[in-house]
């Protein structure tokens, strides 16, 4: 569904419109350029009717002139139409920049925030504002720069047309008030109705995605029309809100429409009159005419007003996302000789009100399995979530080898904490590009640390079944939910740094590829410290530690043999649960060929 924008209409409108003002910095020189075109093209269209009657009144008089002016009447109507199009051909330039630039600025303040802030927003209301709404936003910086120099040629024709003749300045000058009173209401109305259409537009967006998603739960239910209804209930209010803004819009033009040709019949009888008396030649009568006739064209300044007005109302549902805090890191490394010891230091975590982690004290040694247990909604995903620097902690601090997370720098942080997760998503063109996905601008892990990933996580086998191997494009690769897993866990892998933090990423295998990811990660992938969120027995009976999580506090940590007499312990993994068997000691391995050596 989709979440309202931040409150506060003046806050949203001031947001709005720095990035506006932002956009149109970033293409300054094309805008300037589209600017300074314009401005010529009004000017050669204020020159335009001045040398055209100044000819007329030549060639009337059979003045030797006359042929020369013809020339340069004719040089003055190329120079407006060249210049025109140059203006719309560096707008189209500015528009496309800015849009670029709005949905840069946007999708990178959405990936650089915590993953709970992102998540207020639906993906189908995410894709609108990044793509339809920034477009028409876009659009703000040039329609702007031409709705102003368009005021040009009508106030420039309106001062011609007083010093040709003052008589008919006055005749057009009756009808202005009321010309301005219509455009001042349909900025008011139309801004209205605009916002109105872009938030249901948004709404239905939202709901569209959502039931894309889970197409088949729906498919399975059987509720496919009552989805249907459900997406398209705020159809109607769409369709009324666009009736209403195009019938706003085209009340306007047709009222000003009305107005403007009035008031040129009526500059043309004054100005027939004016002829008659003598006061005014015929060549004087046509360029008070046409300028009468650009002093008009105030009315085609609608046009640019709406799209201004949509632009801005577009503004604003994008700018939301600039309003989103980003992560904040720091430039710090880690010291070289650290072994991945990771400490919660009072970390308390409030989300919507709701404290999901109270001042969490705990430490894990380098090098230790720690698997996190507790009930659903205990914050076991949130602690990971925290442990990793994947979002922040409202108080305490995380700190990995005595450095604090939050100090350290993005690519130090992503170097030596990976992740893995229950449900992952892969990115890449390619199976091998998927598992190498991450790391930064670095070339990344060869074919061979590749593939040692994958056969560490049990993924090796099935990757070889597939139409091209490893380089089977991702989209034609049928992945059950437990190779999808096990790919995931492969990119973990692969990457592994100091800290590696797998929450509920063994949720899907069987119980026998399970334990052997989890001895695969203990034998072949980077020594360094685990944080395993789990549900099995079987894994808490083999980690080095065992932290208890209960209503977001941690109830006690140990080892999975001395918790078990705990039977609150034992309820965690449900009715009739049995304690896992020691488990076997083994002995050294065999020498393992190079393409075996640990994951990194």
């Amino acid at each position: 569904m989709t979440v309202p924008d931040p409150p506060g209409e003046a806050s949203a409108d001031r947001t709005a419109d720095r990035a506006l003002r932002a956009a149109a910095r970033h293409s300054a020189g094309r805008l300037a350029a589209a600017a300074a075109c314009s401005v010529a093209a009004a000017g050669a269209a204020l020159a335009e009717p001045a040398v055209l009657g100044h000819t007329l009144d030549l060639l009337l008089r059979q003045d030797p002139a006359g042929p020369r002016w013809t020339v340069w009447c004719a040089a003055v109507i190329a120079a407006e139409v060249l210049l025109d199009a140059a203006t719309v051909r560096l707008t189209g330039g500015v528009d496309a920049r800015s849009t670029a630039w709005l949905r840069r600025l946007g999708l990178g303040r959405l990936l650089r925030t915590a993953p709970h802030r992102a998540a207020r927003h639906s993906p189908g209301e995410l894709s609108a504002r990044l793509t339809a709404q920034a477009t028409t936003a876009g659009a703000v910086p040039a329609a702007v720069v031409t709705a102003s120099v368009a005021l040009l040629p009508p106030l420039g024709g309106l001062v011609a047309l007083v010093l040709v003749d003052v008589w008919t300045a006055l005749a057009f000058l009756a009808g202005l008030p009321v010309l301005a009173l219509l455009l001042r209401a349909f900025a008011r109305d139309s801004g209205a109705s605009v916002s109105r259409y872009q938030e249901v537009q948004l709404d239905l967006a939202g709901r569209l995605v959502e039931a894309l998603g889970g197409a088949r739960t729906i498919a399975a239910a059987g509720t496919a029309e009552r989805e249907q209804a459900r997406v398209l209930a705020r159809l109607p209010e769409l369709g009324v809100e666009g009736r209403r803004t195009w019938r706003i819009y085209g009340a306007t033009m047709a009222r000003t429409a009305a107005l403007m040709p009035l008031l040129l019949y009526v500059v043309l009888g004054v100005g027939g009159v004016r002829l008659a008396e003598g006061a005014l030649g015929v060549g004087g009568l046509l360029a008070a005419v046409r300028y009468a006739g650009l002093a008009a064209g105030v009315g085609a300044v609608t046009g640019r007003l709406a799209a201004v007005v949509r632009g801005r109302a577009a503004a604003r549902r994008t700018a939301a996302l600039f309003e989103l805090p980003e992560l904040p890191q720091g430039e710090r490394r880690l010291p070289a000789s650290g072994s991945g010891t990771l400490e919660l230091c009072a970390v308390r975590v409030v989300r919507a009100g709701t404290v999901l982690l109270h001042d969490v004290d705990l430490r894990i040694p380098g090098g230790t399995t720690a698997v996190v247990v507790g009930r659903s909604g205990s914050g076991k995903t949130t602690l990971a979530a925290v442990a990793g620097r994947l979002t922040g902690c409202d108080a305490g601090r995380v700190l990995l080898d005595g450095v604090p997370l939050d100090e350290l720098s993005t690519e130090e942080l992503r170097r030596e904490v990976g992740h893995a997760f229950e449900r992952p998503a892969l990115f890449g063109g390619s199976v091998a590009a998927a598992i190498a996905f991450g790391g930064g601008p670095d070339p990344g892990p060869d074919p061979g640390a590749v593939r040692a990933a994958a056969r560490a996580a049990g993924a090796d086998a099935f990757v070889r079944r597939l139409p091209e191997g490893y380089d089977t494009a991702l989209a034609d690769a049928p992945l059950s939910g437990g190779e999808l897993q096990r790919l995931g866990l492969a990119r973990a892998f692969c990457r592994a740094g100091r800290l590696l933090v797998l929450d509920d990423a063994t949720s899907s295998l069987d119980t026998l590829t399970a334990r052997e990811v989890e001895r695969a990660l203990a034998r072949e992938v980077r020594p360094g410290t685990r944080l395993v969120v789990a549900h099995r027995v079987s894994t808490a009976a083999r980690a080095d530690l065992v932290v208890w999580l209960d209503a977001g506090r941690v109830r006690a940590t140990g080892t999975h043999a001395a918790l078990w007499r705990d039977p609150d312990y034992r309820a965690v993994f449900g009715a009739g649960a049995e304690p896992e068997p020691e488990p076997e000691r083994e002995s050294e391995p065999a020498a393992e060929p190079p393409e075996r050596e640990a994951v990194r």
